[in-house]
């Protein structure tokens, strides 16, 4: 049992230190921008007519803190951010902290769900394409694979839209309709919610559950050629219990110690996808501060956020794998 806490620990001292090392790089990309916070307030207050002056901007620094050390205000930034407070958007001239949200936790929840989603189904049809005969049945899958792969989730949105926009007369753009878009939760809510964000889950999942399954039926194939499931099956040992037992258990591993990659890689396809369907949540603020604004502040805030979600999971599925998986156990408990 020490042993077992001592390993989570250091997981956890680990995860720490990852975190404050990609919040330095994120800090250090956002001082590196032109021009600091101060410069466009001013340059704002500028465009409404007002005279600036030097002095104006110089007090403007101080204000913001801008006139400390590097390190320092890097350290003030670190120690917010781990307290969720990101300070204030240069551009939007709001609390980055309100102005996220719920949208933010709508961005992760879409993304989970459509790796949820991908796994779900990817598992079941990897290990179905790993173990059948059948020519066909493989085939027809790795077709299917195959074009997950090759046709991008925008384009496939674009397609989606453009049918039910013929045939529907309906877009099935936004998270909400209007009438629900700023009321408050309710079971009314929810459903109209529902009924609007399969469509971005079923986007997000298309090439994560192409690329699972062909992740899926590489390791299955690999594990069922092992000699330790021959002995299995010398030991009378077949059909499910033995795919399961053996095999399967083995070729989930490393799709289990993934799934913090495949949420990030999931999460850099949203913000395209949010343009297409506008979806008023973080994937989209990101694009908009990256590409229009060149809101610093608020792109550094949701790019910390997504890394702690993903260091979060890495930490968690890494304690799963220590539980579960005999060799990584017998490894920390000897």
């Amino acid at each position: 049992m020490f042993q077992f806490i001592k390993f989570a620990a250091t997981r956890a001292a680990l995860s720490i230190l990852t975190l404050m090392l990609v919040s330095l790089i994120v800090f250090t990309l956002m001082e590196l921008v032109p021009g600091d916070c101060a410069e466009r307030y001013v340059a704002f207050k500028s465009s409404q007519g007002s005279v600036i002056t030097q002095a104006d901007i110089d007090v403007e620094r101080v204000r913001l803190g801008l006139d400390k050390p590097y390190l320092v205000r890097w350290g003030g930034w670190i120690v917010n951010a781990f307290q969720g407070e990101f300070g204030r958007s240069c551009i939007l001239r709001m609390d980055i902290a309100s102005l996220l949200g719920e949208k933010f936790w709508f961005s992760l929840g879409l993304c989970l769900s459509a790796l949820l989603l991908a796994y779900a189904i990817a598992i079941p049809v990897g290990i179905l394409a790993a173990t059948s005969k059948n020519a066909t049945l493989n085939n027809s899958l790795r077709f299917v694979s195959y074009l997950g792969l090759a046709l991008p989730n925008f384009l496939l949105a674009l397609m989606i839209m453009l049918f039910s926009t013929v045939y529907f007369g309906d877009s099935l753009t936004g998270l909400f309709s209007k009438e629900f878009r700023d009321a408050a939760w309710s079971w009314d809510r929810v459903k109209d919610f529902l009924g609007h964000a399969w469509l971005p889950i079923f986007v997000l999942g298309w090439s994560a559950t192409a690329f699972a399954i062909q992740t899926v039926r590489a390791l299955m194939s690999d594990e069922i050629g092992k000699l330790y499931v021959t002995a299995a099956e010398a030991r009378g040992v077949s059909g499910s219990k033995l795919l399961m037992r053996y095999p399967a258990r083995h070729a989930l591993t490393p799709i289990i110690n993934s799934l913090g990659f495949d949420l990030n890689r999931i999460f850099t396809e949203l913000p395209i996808v949010a343009l297409i369907l506008s979806l008023t949540e973080a994937g989209f603020l990101l694009i908009e501060a990256l590409a229009r604004s060149n809101d610093q502040q608020l792109a550094g805030a949701i790019i910390f956020m997504l890394t702690a979600s993903i260091v979060t999971i890495n930490f968690v599925t890494d304690l799963i794998l220590a539980i579960t998986d005999p060799r990584v156990r017998r490894g920390i408990i000897g």
